[in-house]
């Protein structure tokens, strides 16, 4: 599902471990807020969808991708889906759940279109009850990355939740929703390497 005029991200950058995803590891429990702050970090534009990395496995509405990061010795997997705005279709996301390589952290990432207003970050919520927002991370040539180390906590709202809606702002009044089926990233994230 992506779109014409953008560039493909591979799995294997979209993958490949950062010294921001290291800090954001030693912060994290400055990041989590009463156990219920967004875990969040993900943030993929929709040029994720096509990207390479086979798909091992379908659970629900999620795909499994492995690929090799550079520099790697082993295949990452990640949970997969992205979505396009119902009202624009020029507006897509990403959102990859994965475990970090050393089985230490579990992160979720999410790209979000250019154009976003940063600071205000990306706001999630599950089954319309407002969980909280991450802010963004770095920019890449076809989207904004938002990152966020889950506990155990958000994980299991996240399993346990039926929509995801993921809301990024190009104003600060103006956000746009994006609805994400939940189903099968139960099963998916447990299948995960």
């Amino acid at each position: 599902m992506g779109l014409s005029d953008q560039r493909e991200l591979t799995l294997r950058h979209i993958l490949r471990p950062t010294r921001m995803l290291r800090r954001l590891a030693a912060a994290a429990p400055r990041l989590i807020l009463a156990g219920a702050t967004l875990g969040l970090t993900l943030g993929l534009a929709t040029g994720v969808a096509s990207a390479q990395g086979a798909v091992k496995a379908v659970y629900g509405d999620w795909q499994i991708r492995c690929d090799t990061p550079a520099g790697a010795q082993n295949e990452q997997c990640a949970l997969i889906q992205s979505v396009v705005a119902e009202d624009r279709s020029n507006a897509g996301l990403t959102v990859i759940v994965l475990k970090t390589a050393d089985q230490k952290s579990k992160l979720m990432r999410v790209v979000a279109p250019l154009g976003v207003l940063l600071p205000s970050g990306l706001g999630l919520k599950l089954d319309d009850k407002d969980v909280g927002r991450a802010g963004f991370v770095r920019c890449l040539p076809n989207g904004c990355v938002a990152e966020v180390v889950m506990d155990d906590n958000l994980l299991n709202q996240i399993k346990t939740a039926k929509t995801a809606t993921f809301i990024i702002f190009e104003t600060p009044e103006e956000g746009i929703g994006f609805p994400l089926s939940l189903k099968g990233l139960a099963d998916g994230y447990d299948k995960l390497p």
